[in-house]
């Protein structure tokens, strides 16, 4: 009798148990309530319970052609293999009603309301079937009770149907554990090699500096710090120069590096030095590369970024991404010019090897750039090579200097458009990009790609978009501005170069401007390149005239600095709502101007030009406005940045740029 009663059971699944108690229960109750009701009740449980074990029968058919269409091909050994399957099997209709689990799954979720947790991974097939009404191939990663499996199992449309749901589906579904894989393949990440370099910024400054009997102290120290930083991970590193270190570590030690926010940085400031200069590291850690070979190349190239952002910072870079710590100290003017001296004769070899040279600036071209590319279109014409300006100047920046410039016949058919330069264009031309060294800022894009031999000039951090494959790279980013470089290239040149008046004041121009008439950024060369301009006769009351504001723009200026907003109490925000044709130069002009305010450490202003938001950014040195701008697609320098929004309302623009603003705040708390 207990074997017939288990078949009963057997033949019964959850839900039909759960019906035929309900029924029972009211069976019960009518016959307490009136024993006529004893014989129909009989047989109506009688009745319910056949129907209940004909149903289950019908489905548990239904179950087996499913598992014999699912195993058709295979062998009847394959099937039984499939029915006591090592990996847990569950069979499973769309509604959530388990029809059929394999003994492995009974095993593996046995203490687990597995209904609850499947329920999202169902949702989500059903997604995909909405989708794609055919059957489809399960794929699913999930975690169940802190562990991860990987679902995988297909779709087919099942033979029962009612007149509710048309369209009703059972899904096979294996779940495969791979929370071991996942904790060995992270052990694995953690254990990878990372490869850096770290080079002391100002060696020889500190060695030429400091008293000899004090020298092997000193330098002993900053490589204890250094040394100790990386041994601390179990790491191994290794100085290969007086003043340069590569390193190798496991990967796990990174993440710690980067909470720490490099504090390595910090570390080496604080050794005491006799004349109180300040010691500053530049670090380059890459793991990108299958070699450790190429990690080392990954990380030199990386280096190369440092530097040309001026130091003092460190650079991770991962997945083809750079991400930086550090940079708020201003760069350190380097004092010898032996460099200039050879990029100068080198820069003249090149051109002298080409058939003509093209010169190109930035985005909405400033003095800075114009009068820069007047400087090489002079060293051109001296080494008698054609040279040609490509650029399409906009708005009234450089309204009152193009006005003499045209009047000049020597210049009439050198400031060429995009079209007629790519006319002149030969195998052999040379493209020399100057105040810029990004791809994405320079003027006209395509010129880049048109022109294989290029040279690019500038003093602007460097960023990671930066212009390659370049035959030379002047980037300096001590530099007050590229006007700055590019007369110390006219200066030290071996081919005897005379500038013309307007080009003499035009580079007196670019240095002006871009030092706020001397008061930012500037340095003894500064002060030497202008020097060598004012004995070409530089009028500097006319250069001054250049760029006056006319009471219009003044009053404009007015309005955005009277609608500022204050954030952390030193940072303003102010938004220029207008259309304007010379909204970069107003926005550049107000930021300049809101610095002028007691208090204010950095300002910002925006304008709407067609369909990006241009930010000004200004800093009297207290705030890193390079860092912000980057955070939003833009670069520049510690006290001088910008950056272009594309898609975004004027509104939208301000609240992104304070949120970047409080990023920044936060990091280097």
């Amino acid at each position: 009798m207990p074997n017939s009663n288990n078949k009963i059971l057997d033949s019964l699944n959850s839900k039909n148990l759960i019906y035929i108690l309900v029924i029972a229960i009211l069976c019960i109750s009518l016959c307490v309530y009136d024993l006529s009701w004893i014989i129909p009740s009989i047989i109506i449980f009688a009745l319910t319970v056949t129907y209940a074990i004909w149903s289950n029968g019908k489905k548990k058919t239904e179950i087996e052609n499913h598992i014999q269409d699912i195993t058709s091909d295979v062998t009847t050994a394959s099937k039984g293999n499939l029915v006591n399957t090592p990996i847990p099997l569950v069979l499973i209709e769309t509604d959530g009603n388990i029809v059929w689990r394999s003994r492995k799954f009974v095993e593996e979720f046995q203490n687990i309301d597995i209904a609850t947790n499947l329920t999202p991974i169902i949702k989500e097939i059903k997604l995909d079937i909405e989708k794609n009404s055919e059957s489809i191939e399960i794929m699913k990663q999930f975690n169940i009770d802190k562990k991860v499996y990987k679902i995988c199992g297909s779709v087919v449309k099942s033979k029962r149907r009612s007149k509710k749901s048309q369209k009703e589906y059972v899904l096979s579904l294996y779940f495969i554990n791979e929370t071991k894989y996942n904790e060995l393949f992270d052990v694995y990440n953690k254990s990878k090699a990372c490869i850096g370099v770290a080079m002391i910024d100002n060696y020889d400054e500190i060695v030429q500096r400091i008293l000899p009997e004090r020298k092997i102290e000193l330098l002993a120290k900053i490589e204890k710090e250094i040394i100790e930083w990386v041994t601390s991970t179990g790491g191994l590193i290794i100085k290969t120069e007086r003043d340069y270190f590569v390193y190798i570590f496991e990967q796990q030690y990174l993440t710690e590096f980067e909470k720490e926010k490099f504090n390595i940085l910090d570390r080496v400031k604080t050794i005491e030095i006799d004349n109180k200069l300040q010691v500053t590291l530049s670090i380059a850690i890459s793991n990108e590369g299958k070699t450790n070979y190429e990690k080392y190349k990954s990380a030199l190239a990386a280096m190369e970024i440092v530097l040309g952002r001026g130091g003092d910072q460190a650079v991770v870079k991962r997945d083809g991404k750079y991400k930086f710590y550090g940079g708020k100290t201003l760069e350190v003017e380097k004092r010898t010019k032996v460099k200039a001296r050879t990029i100068a004769h080198s820069i003249s070899t090149a051109i002298s090897e080409s058939e003509n040279v093209i010169i190109m600036g930035h985005k909405n071209i400033d003095i800075d750039a114009f009068g820069s590319a007047l400087g090489i279109y002079r060293l051109s014409k001296t080494l008698e090579k054609d040279c040609y300006i490509v650029s399409e100047p906009k708005g009234k920046s450089l309204g009152k200097f193009l006005e003499i410039l045209q009047r000049e016949d020597e210049y009439k058919n050198v400031v060429l458009s995009e079209n007629e330069v790519s006319d002149l264009i030969k195998p052999n031309s040379l493209l020399v990009v100057v105040d810029t060294h990004k791809t994405s800022y320079v003027e006209f894009p395509e010129l880049l790609n048109k022109i294989e031999r290029k040279i690019v000039i500038d003093h602007h951090r460097k960023a990671p978009d930066c212009i390659e494959n370049v035959l030379i790279s002047f980037h300096e980013v001590y530099a007050s501005s590229s006007a700055e470089l590019v007369t110390e290239i006219v200066q030290y040149s071996q081919d005897n170069v005379e500038l013309t008046l307007l080009e003499a004041e035009s580079l007196y121009g670019g240095i002006m401007v871009d030092t706020k008439d001397f008061t930012f950024k500037t340095g003894v060369r500064t002060f030497e390149a202008a020097a060598y301009l004012r004995k070409y006769g530089v009028d500097i009351i006319k250069v001054k005239k250049w760029f006056q504001a006319d009471l219009e723009s003044y009053n404009i200026i007015s309005n955005i600095v009277r609608n500022v907003e204050i954030h952390n109490d030193t940072i303003a925000v102010s938004v220029f709502e207008q259309e304007n044709s010379d909204s970069n130069l107003i926005i550049a002009k107000a930021a300049d101007e809101l610095l002028t305010i007691s208090d204010i450490t950095a300002s910002f202003v925006m304008a709407k030009v067609g369909d990006k938001v241009y930010i000004s950014g200004r800093s009297i040195g207290d705030i890193n406005v390079q860092l912000i701008m980057e955070k939003l697609g833009g670069g520049g320098h510690i006290t001088l940045a910008g950056a272009q929004l594309e898609g975004f309302t004027l509104e939208d623009a301000k609240n992104e740029l304070i949120i970047r603003i409080n990023e920044y705040l936060l990091e280097t708390e």
